[in-house]
């Protein structure tokens, strides 16, 4: 089975530890959806999605059944975390720069 493709979703609101909800996709048959991107200082871990059971714990609907799989899983989403933040920071580095020259440019005027 492969990972055929991965989506990472960054929330909006970002101020606790979850930063962003995740996809995989195998052989392009089979999606797992809701898979959690936690951050903690500055580690980060994924968590699959879970349920919580009548006894009120917390039970994965999905998982890895070996830890070759989860660490491939892990390093995939949270690659894709990283890349979003990176372009998301230069997003905002090049709108902020724009907003500067059209201020600079309304000065002059």
């Amino acid at each position: 089975m492969t990972i055929t493709n991965v989506r990472v979703k960054l929330l909006k609101k970002r101020d606790g530890k979850l930063k962003a909800v995740a996809s995989i996709v195998f052989d392009d048959e089979f999606v797992v959806h809701d898979i959690k991107v936690i951050e903690t200082g500055e580690d980060c871990f994924v968590v699959m999605p879970s349920r919580k059971g009548p006894d009120g714990e917390y039970r994965d609907v999905a998982h890895p059944l070996n830890s070759e799989v989860r660490e491939k899983i892990k390093t995939l989403i949270i690659t894709d975390y990283k890349k979003l933040l990176e372009e998301k920071a230069q997003t905002n580095g090049q709108d902020e720069a724009g907003e500067e020259a059209e201020e600079a440019e309304s000065k002059e005027e």
